[in-house]
């Protein structure tokens, strides 16, 4: 069974029927969306199912002939590194449909955008090929900027806009990068591939892998995005709407972090070693500046926003400390952080919709009219944090012990990141939560049935990753033990061959 075509292709099958039904009611279209978002989500679990948690290469492996004459193949994989991208994917989506539920325009337009977003980052994930891994990259630029700019706050065309230009700019070099690779392997391998698989141990010049590197790392750096590239994602999270900020948070920044350890490390492993020190240290930049930033906000949204700035640069800082403990503790981390920012942006939303304010300086006693919703907050943001018991401790925790081992200095600054996230979130937890309520507003609800709905799987998973991670990371470890093992070889092919050339 085709279970990668399935999972990918069927929430377009939503699409079709969303704009095939003419005049479609607003509640059907959300049941439409909401059935395939969970459809999908039960086909991902085949997938977990059918994964051989022993094995470090692709499994599952789809191929079918696109352009014979040019060599174009539509392929497949997943392995341990895409394998929790896509299930936090297909579990994200159906939760950001049911937090969508009171979008009142075009809600036929919504839910569609949506289901095609979400077809387009589990191709990016899944797709071997390096056209078609282009193709869905590309394919996920429209959706979101459509719902940010038709379904956003005040600034949200701004934002839109500014999202779009520097992620276009950023695939313009990773565009070209996958070119020369195409016709570097006619020439080397006598015919053109962008097959991943083929492409992987192509021998380039060293000058020109660096050059090459440089191209792909733009281009995920924007998306994950990586100082100074990061601009573009506190407006784009703040004038999103509350669906479009959990799936932008929880998947679509993972893209960014993806790429690098897929194509960066696999396809240029001496020129990953060479720029390993100057990558990591704008990640310590990020997340010490993500931190500290956040701290001054009085926006708790634009707060949220500048945390993962800072988070992220957890997962840049273990992908190239290029040991196995730092790397899988980054992978582990993306998952984590999706679901934990996730939940922070979707409780961000619930407090919006009952207060309409997100400033600080006007919330304050909310733990007293919504104690469910004060209690819920709590658990996510020491989540967010890394409270010994939750999902983040564990990513956390391998990341800083692995760039330790990897260079003392960098895990020590890491460390940084930790104390400023738990300075931000409770300080921002205390001013919302608790001292006086203001009088406007007193009598606000507590989570409805359906807000419970949407937050208690991330609970549950969030509780389940930092009690019992062993699972989690038996499926990440096989795989990424074999991806640091060509970067190190390499890195130690390079150190012998200049130790041989000095004098």
């Amino acid at each position: 069974m085709p279970w990668l075509t399935l999972t990918t292709f069927l929430p377009l099958a939503g699409v079709v029927v969303l704009l095939a039904v003419p005049r479609i009611a607003d509640r059907s279209a959300r049941l439409v969306a909401l059935g395939t978002a969970v459809a999908t989500f039960a086909l991902s679990v085949g997938i977990l199912v059918g994964f051989d948690a022993s094995e470090g290469g692709f499994q599952m492996v789809e191929e079918a002939a696109w352009v014979d004459s040019l060599n174009f193949r539509y392929v497949m994989g997943v392995d341990g590194i895409s394998l929790f991208m896509v299930l936090l994917t297909t579990f994200l989506m159906p939760l950001a449909v049911l937090a969508s539920w009171k979008v009142e325009h075009r809600v036929r337009a919504f839910m569609a955008a949506m289901l095609v977003l979400e077809t387009a980052i589990l191709g990016t994930f899944l797709a071997l090929d390096l056209l078609l891994f282009f193709l869905f990259f590309e394919a996920i630029l429209f959706p979101m900027y459509l719902i940010i700019g038709g379904w956003g706050y005040e600034r949200r065309v701004y934002a839109a806009v500014k999202f779009f230009l520097y992620t276009m700019l950023g695939s313009a070099f990773l565009f070209v990068g996958i070119l020369f690779l195409y016709f570097r392997a006619g020439t080397e391998l006598g015919q053109a591939t962008f097959d991943l698989r083929e492409l992987v141990g192509l021998s380039l010049p060293a000058v020109t892998a660096r050059w090459l590197f440089l191209a792909f790392f733009v281009a995920f750096a924007v998306k994950v995005p990586l100082f100074p590239l990061h601009t573009w994602l506190p407006d784009a999270h703040v004038e999103a709407p509350t669906a479009g900020s959990v799936i932008l948070a929880g998947v679509l920044l993972k893209v960014g972090a993806y790429g690098l350890i897929r194509f960066n490390l696999s396809l240029f492993p001496e020129a990953s070693t060479y720029f390993a020190d100057a990558i990591s240290i704008l990640a310590l930049i990020g997340i010490v500046y993500g931190g500290i930033v956040a701290l001054i906000q009085t926006d708790v949204k634009r707060l949220v926003a500048y945390s993962s700035v800072s988070h992220l640069g957890f997962v840049v800082l273990g992908t190239f400390a290029f040991n196995q403990q730092a790397v899988s503790g980054g992978v582990l981390q993306m998952l984590n952080h999706g679901l934990s920012t996730g939940a922070l942006f979707l409780l961000v939303g619930m407090v919006y919709e009952r207060t309409h304010t997100r400033d600080l300086g006007k919330l304050g006693g909310l733990g007293r009219v919504t104690p469910v919703l004060a209690g819920t907050f709590l658990v996510v943001a020491l989540s967010s944090l890394g409270l010994p018991g939750l999902n983040n401790f564990v990513g956390e925790f391998l990341v800083i012990l692995g760039a330790f081992t990897a260079n003392r200095l960098f895990g020590a600054i890491a460390a940084v990141g930790i104390v400023l996230a738990a300075i931000y979130l409770l300080w921002s937890y205390q001013r919302m939560m608790h001292g006086a309520t203001p009088p406007e507003h007193e009598g606000h609800r507590d989570l409805s049935a359906r807000e419970r709905l949407v937050l208690a799987p991330i609970i549950a998973v969030i509780v389940l990753i930092g009690v019992f991670p062993r699972p989690f990371l038996d499926r990440i470890d096989p795989t990424v033990e074999r991806s640091t093992r060509v970067v190190r070889d390499a890195g130690a092919a390079t150190a012998a061959v200049s130790h041989g050339a000095s004098p």
